[in-house]
This record gives C-alpha cells, sequence and structure tokens, in this order.
C-alpha cells in the first residue's frame, strides 16, 4: 500500500513534532486537537511516541480499545471529542518499550493502518522527539499534509527545532509553521508578565527560516492540572486565556491548510 493510498479519509495528516524532549508537545497536540474538535472538525490523535506514549493520560483514557471483529482492527476511544489511539492504552504504563528499530516501525504501521480511524477532517501525530525511525517511517507511510513544530523560547530548544524543521524540509513534507510552548508567564493576581525562559525565539525563527509562527503558549498551572487529569486544559476551562491561545492556534493550522471556518463557538 503506498502513502496516497493509506489513510484516505482523513483530509490533513499533521505531524506535531520537536526535535528536543521536555518542550511540551504532547500537551501542545492533545490541547490542538481538542481545540480543533471544539471549531467543529473532526479529530484523530495518533500517539507516536512509541517510547513515552503519554496521551492516555492526557486524555483521559482509562479503557482499553476493542478490536472490530470484521476487520480485526483497533477502534479508537473518544476523548474530549477526540478519536485516541495510543499504545499507552495497550500497555502497562511503568513498563518500558525495550525495542529495536524494526519493532517501532512495526507499532507505527500499526497505528495507522490497524486503527479503523473513519472519516476524519484532521489527524494530528503526536511524534517522539528527536530525528529518527519513527518520523522517517510516518513520512514514508503516509502522505503528510504538513508538519507542525513545537519549542520553547530558549535557543537550547530552538536549536533542535531548526534541526526537526529541516527534517521535513528535506524527506519534502511542508512546514505548517512554528509554536512557542512557555512563552510567559502572567501572574492572575496582578497581571504582571514574566518571560521566564526568554521569549520571541520561537517568532524570530520562524521569520528567519521563512515558515509562519502559529502562536504562543503561556506558562500557566492549570495546563499540568488539565494533563494530569485527563482534561486538556482547552476542555477544562474552555473560556480561558490559555484555551483561547490553543484556538488561536489551532485556526491557524487550519487556515494554513486551506480548511474553512466550521463553527465560530468554542
Amino acid at each position: 500500500m503506498t502513502a496516497g493510498e493509506l489513510l484516505p479519509d482523513v483530509r490533513f495528516k499533521v505531524a506535531v513534532a520537536s526535535a528536543k524532549g521536555g518542550v511540551g508537545k504532547s500537551t501542545v497536540t492533545a490541547n490542538l486537537a481538542v481545540a480543533l474538535s471544539r471549531l467543529g472538525y473532526r479529530v484523530g490523535l495518533l500517539d507516536a511516541d512509541i517510547y513515552g506514549p503519554s496521551q492516555q493520560m492526557m486524555m483521559g483514557i482509562a479503557e482499553k480499545p476493542y478490536v472490530d471483529k470484521n476487520d480485526n482492527r483497533l477502534l479508537p476511544i473518544q476523548c474530549h471529542g477526540v478519536w485516541v489511539a495510543t499504545l499507552g492504552a495497550l500497555m502497562d504504563v511503568e513498563q518500558p518499550a525495550i525495542w529495536r528499530g524494526p519493532m517501532l516501525m512495526k507499532a507505527v504501521d500499526q497505528l495507522l493502518g490497524g486503527v479503523r480511524w473513519g472519516q476524519l477532517d484532521f489527524l494530528l501525530a503526536d511524534l517522539p522527539p528527536g530525528t529518527g525511525d519513527v518520523q522517517l517511517t510516518l513520512t514514508q507511510r503516509i502522505a503528510l499534509s504538513g508538519a507542525v513544530i513545537v519549542t520553547t523560547p530558549q535557543e537550547v530548544a530552538l536549536v533542535d527545532a531548526r534541526k526537526g524543521l529541516r527534517m521535513f524540509q528535506k524527506v519534502n513534507v511542508p512546514v505548517l509553521g512554528i509554536i512557542e510552548n512557555m512563552s510567559f508567564y502572567r501572574c492572575p493576581q496582578c497581571g504582571h508578565r514574566e518571560d521566564i525562559f526568554k521569549h520571541g525565539g520561537g517568532a524570530e525563527t520562524a521569520d528567519r527560516l521563512g515558515v509562519p509562527f502559529l502562536g504562543e503558549i503561556p506558562i500557566d498551572p492549570r495546563i499540568v492540572l488539565g494533563g494530569d487529569s485527563g482534561k486538556p486544559v482547552v476542555a477544562l476551562e474552555p473560556e480561558g486565556a490559555v484555551a483561547r491561545a490553543f484556538r488561536g492556534v489551532a485556526e491557524a493550522v487550519a487556515k494554513g491548510l486551506g480548511a474553512r471556518p466550521l463553527t465560530t463557538a468554542f
């Protein structure tokens, strides 16, 4: 099966990536998926972070996925309006996946072709850090519509973000833009803004490399609370400032792919 034949009922297939760990990529992916769903799109979330799957926790999945007996494919689990498939729902979260490259590639294939995704507007793939087997397998197996790069403002993260961006360019995957996560902190009592990890590096990098800057996400304890409780902050506080920031990013991603607006409600 060629890349163009796999997932024919999914309009836009988007990789969410960062060559560096610890920048909040999985948190951004979960909230971006919920934000797109709340804009009216049909959204799937593929947790391709094989060694460290976390979407089962962030999306609040407490059940095992079912297998469709007609075609022996897994059925994704719907959470917060998003269809989710993650190996974290099948494995003991306390046990490591000690797998070599061929097993990684087989796991990615299972999440792509072995899951009945159905008709979707967006399928977001939460990738592991780095530029290795999982990233290359995904680009070879499906025709990606684009990639989103997540970074934090400091240079140590931006260096790796640029590596990830150039990897997608080398394999002819359009880069939809850069998201600056943990961009700033605003005191809820006095409103003072503090740029804890510097600020503006994501926008500067996007401008330098000629790709869109999709938006900035602040540091907020409610983001952590939402992820730990299985209810992303966009679902937890849909009218809050953080949810509005994710909505802006979701709208920018949809616009970059030419997806027409479906609703103004959030």
